[in-house]
């Protein structure tokens, strides 16, 4: 089965910062790492390979230091890795990034499976896996947290609001996975070595080499653009109760009343 799985580099979200000034996130400084539930997509699409056979190929977009993140996947065991980074790619939306993510796919000609997280902590949109399926036009299975492939087809459980649902779809298919899905492994010394060698099967393309118009990608290809980013102030009101039970509970009460909050019968 030949896999494709796509990953991005973010920021440690539990360090990123917003300058108070500019309204930018502050990403100096801050380490980087391979989005989360990205790692799940890469162990599912491992484990996949072992198996029914087959390769696992990760695409990620970026600048030339997310190169780091496809090796890493290679030293997971990943089969081949490919970095698309160009200046035209630079400022995309998920609309853009679909675009140039489904170019890389076709030029890589026929595939079964393509495999991704449901989202990325640094945009949270959950967009991409869902949009690069409609670019290439086929199914789509989205937040998995169980899935099983055989010849010709997937098995996948979805997470719903209020359940759970059973789903097979037909290949070639795209999958979103959470991070309930798996544990993902450690990328190994040999894997490690062998990713950073100067043989190493990483691979960058450019827009010229997937065959897109730089007027569809990067920032002249966006449909959406960010105004600005800012953190929200909220004021507390805050208030001290003291007394007797009876004493709290009826200064609570109008405490309520004064809000317009009511109360249920």
């Amino acid at each position: 089965m030949n896999i494709v799985v796509l990953v991005k580099q973010v920021p440690n979200t539990t360090d990123v910062k917003i300058d108070p000034k500019t309204g930018n996130l502050i990403r100096e400084g801050v380490a980087s790492i391979i989005n989360p539930e990205d790692r799940h997509g890469l162990e599912a699409g491992l484990q996949i390979r072992e198996k029914l056979g087959g390769t696992v190929t990760v695409i990620s977009m970026g600048p030339p230091q997310a190169m780091e993140t496809v090796c890493e996947c290679l030293a997971m065991g990943a089969d081949r890795g490919i970095l698309l980074s160009d200046r035209a790619f630079a400022g995309a939306d998920t609309w853009a990034t679909s675009t140039a993510l489904g170019m890389a796919v076709r030029k890589l000609g026929e595939f079964d499976l393509i495999l991704a997280g449901r989202q990325a902590i640094d945009g949270d949109t959950a967009q991409i896996g869902p949009q690069v399926a409609e670019f290439l036009r086929i199914a789509q299975l989205t937040y998995v947290r169980r899935l099983d492939a055989q010849e010709g087809k997937v098995i996948a459980e979805r997470a719903l609001e209020d359940g759970c649902e059973h789903i097979e779809a037909p290949t070639p298919v795209l999958v979103t996975v959470l991070g309930a899905l798996n544990k993902p492994r450690h990328p190994t010394v040999e894997g490690i070595l062998a990713a950073t060698s100067e043989r190493s099967p990483v691979e960058v393309w450019n827009a010229a080499d997937i065959g897109v118009k730089v007027q569809d990608v990067g920032l002249a290809g966006s449909l959406t653009h960010v105004v600005r980013t800012f953190t929200p102030k909220g004021a507390r009101d805050t208030r001290r109760l003291e007394g007797s039970a009876t004493v709290i509970a009826a200064e609570l009460l109008e405490a309520l009343r004064q809000k317009e909050i009511r109360l249920g019968e």
